[in-house]
């Protein structure tokens, strides 16, 4: 009776999993042999009394092995049967948890035979062209914008974005003043503004305001002129080839029909101030149009004849009045010219109605409306809508309340 009691209340158990009590020797099993020191001894007495005194064990599962078993034998041979080279061996100690782990162990890293030589060719991925690597413009680009790539991005912008004209305009005209300082730059800004307004659909109008701009506002003159001048000459260039361009292919007639409508704009946005301070139009200007006209007609193609119109319909009224100023009668031949080509010209259906438009355009004065009456300014008196766009109250008793009642 002495013998049960002799020890305090739970000593000498461990309880496992699912509560099963445990003797010393299983316990310090399953916590991996990680034992501390002594405690080891004092349950396996425990456990070998309470067998003597008829004590029963509850049965359980087995245990897993520990993580840090001993390797075994034919492990061990295989590792030694292996090619180790020297230094590639680590030691591992292992804490002390009593007489069976004493001894440390030695696990050693396995060895991967790699086929890589440093004597390889060069790798090249799929794909990759080698000559690119050769470009001389590989490392050119140094974080600086040159005058072309500054000037095209600038233009594009304003293909994009034409409503910045008028903000951006005299920042850009500054940048530009500051970095023209050759003949070169200048004329190559001119030929930059020109490929631009030639050849971006419906950018002639944007090109010719900017080109209105810079003639008054870039202070740098050349040898070979000014702004203005290099561009009459780079359209006087184009001018000269206009025969064969309106006789050529498709691609051709495309450039010139550009450069025509190009060079109308031109005409109605270029300002050139006269010697008493007046404001004119480019006579030259004005009789090249007139000559591109003649030109247009010559050739009748549906083409040519489809851009004439255009151009009549955009400069007519001004070329009407610049000529009847001089005394000449060129519309009426251009008009007559008009009408041959609709009677005799093989020309399409189309082109032709497009052409008797435009005859009864000019016929109507352009469009235009001249009021007769002379202006006056509006009053109470005299114009009964004045009070019309004025705000309305309402009085107390809800009826309306205008400027107009007393």
């Amino acid at each position: 009776m002495s013998d049960s009691f002799d020890r305090a209340p739970g000593a000498g158990r461990v309880w496992g999993r699912g509560g099963a009590a445990l003797s010393g020797a299983d316990a310090s099993e399953s916590d991996g042999g990680a034992c501390p020191g002594g405690s080891g001894s004092h349950s396996r007495a425990s456990a070998e009394k309470q067998h003597k005194t008829g004590g029963l064990l509850l049965q359980q599962e087995p245990l897993r092995p520990p993580k840090t078993a001993p390797l075994s034998t034919g492990n061990a041979e295989h590792l030694q049967q292996a090619r180790i080279p020297s230094g590639s061996q680590e030691k591992v100690s292992v804490p002390d948890c009593g007489p069976e782990m004493a001894e440390s162990q030695v696990a050693v890293a396995p060895v991967v035979t790699s086929k890589l030589s440093v004597k390889a060719p060069e790798f090249y991925p799929s794909g990759y062209n080698q000559n690119f690597a050769d470009s001389p413009f590989e490392d050119e680009y140094d974080g600086y914008l040159t005058l072309v790539e500054y000037v095209q991005d600038f233009l594009n912008h304003l293909a994009e974005q034409p409503g910045c004209f008028e903000t951006e305009i005299e920042h850009f005209t500054e940048t530009v003043n500051g970095w023209v300082a050759a003949d070169e730059t200048l004329q190559e800004l001119v030929e930059l503004v020109y490929q631009q307004a030639t050849s971006v659909p419906n950018f002639s109008y944007m090109g010719a305001r900017l080109c209105n701009y810079l003639s008054h506002h870039l202070t740098l003159s050349t040898q070979s002129g000014s702004f203005r001048q290099l561009l009459l000459q780079r359209c006087q260039t184009e001018y000269e080839n206009r025969d064969e361009a309106a006789r050529g292919d498709e691609t051709a007639q495309k450039q010139f029909h550009a450069f025509v409508l190009f060079l109308a704009e031109l005409y109605l946005n270029l300002e050139i101030k006269g010697t008493k301070g007046q404001v004119t139009r480019a006579e030259i200007l004005q009789e090249g149009l007139r000559e591109l006209l003649n030109v247009l007609f010559s050739n009748p193609v549906d083409n040519n004849l489809m851009c004439a119109v255009k151009l009549l319909k955009l400069t007519g009224s001004v070329l009407e009045d610049a000529w009847k100023e001089k005394g000449k009668n060129d519309m009426e031949e251009m008009i007559q010219r008009i009408e041959n080509v609709v009677l005799d010209a093989n020309c399409s259906r189309d082109v032709k109605h497009m052409l008797l438009k435009v005859v009864e355009l000019r016929s109507s004065n352009w469009g235009r409306v001249h009021d007769t009456s002379p202006h006056t300014k509006a009053t109470p008196e005299n114009d009964p809508n004045y009070f019309m766009n004025e705000p309305t109250f309402y009085t107390s008793d809800g009826a309306p309340f205008t400027a107009a009642d007393p």
